[in-house]
């Protein structure tokens, strides 16, 4: 298949700057003239330019319906999943995208990251990437409802673990060791009443009080999460359950 085949309907001509880094070199910037249609996504051009132009570009992707989380990036410096979104939503007819990993992860190659730190985060919040299988407590350590509780919420709701809101957080780049939007967001759905693990890890300056209410991470993230509102009410919850230890309940 010839890239003029793919490009038979092209209307528009752009430019892509895109992001270049291998080993221990700073990064630069590689420039991609490309004819496309407007309505294709930013992953198509990428994808284009690694077919037709430079086979040694480095980037993530995998399901091609905002999914799987694997194509999040920076389009012209705003986080976005790129297999949704239109060329024609960040810029037109020739106009130029910049495209850059994602902020506060280690850079792999080029446009890929290492996300092992969000994961072992999302672990310890107690929602866990990859969950092999639920090992049930004693029947009289947790109530059936519980139970119940524990097994819906292993993973977090709707999130597809794309790394966006860690990306946009400015608060993320001040400590690697904090937390993050979308681990705390999790906490938030486990809820802390029996938990005091999880309590001393979140109640903690690598925890929800270094969030400083940017709610960069809500505005970036593709599932409607909403990370940013989600701690505002786990800082209620810390407080209630604080409250209580303090009176003994």
């Amino acid at each position: 298949m010839s890239e003029l085949s793919t490009t038979s309907s092209i209307k528009w001509k752009v430019t892509f700057r895109i992001s270049r880094q291998k080993g221990f070199e700073p990064p630069h910037f590689d420039t991609y003239v490309l004819n496309v249609r407007p309505d294709e996504y930013v992953l198509d051009a990428v994808e284009r330019v690694w077919a037709f132009h430079d086979r040694t570009l480095c980037f993530a992707h995998a399901c091609h319906h905002s999914t799987c989380g694997a194509c999040g990036m920076r389009v012209n410096g705003t986080e976005k999943l790129t297999c949704i979104t239109p060329i024609n939503s960040v810029t037109h007819d020739g106009g130029v995208v910049k495209i850059e990993p994602l902020r506060n992860f280690p850079v792999v190659s080029d446009l890929a990251v290492d996300m092992g730190g969000l994961y072992r985060k999302m672990d310890l919040a107690g929602h866990h990437s990859v969950v092999s299988e639920f090992i049930e407590p004693a029947e009289d350590d947790w109530s059936k409802k519980e139970r119940e509780s524990h097994k819906e919420f292993t993973r977090l709701s709707d999130c597809i673990e794309c790394g966006l809101c860690i990306s946009a957080c400015p608060a993320a780049a001040t400590n690697v060791d904090y937390l993050g939007p979308a681990p705390l967001a999790g906490a938030h759905q486990h809820g802390l009443d029996h938990n005091t693990a999880l309590l001393d890890l979140i109640d903690a300056d690598t925890g929800l009080w270094r969030c400083h209410s940017a709610f960069e991470c809500t505005a970036v993230c593709p599932s409607n999460v909403d990370p940013a509102g989600k701690i505002m009410a786990l800082r209620r919850q810390v407080l209630g359950a604080r409250i209580k230890s303090w009176f003994g309940r």
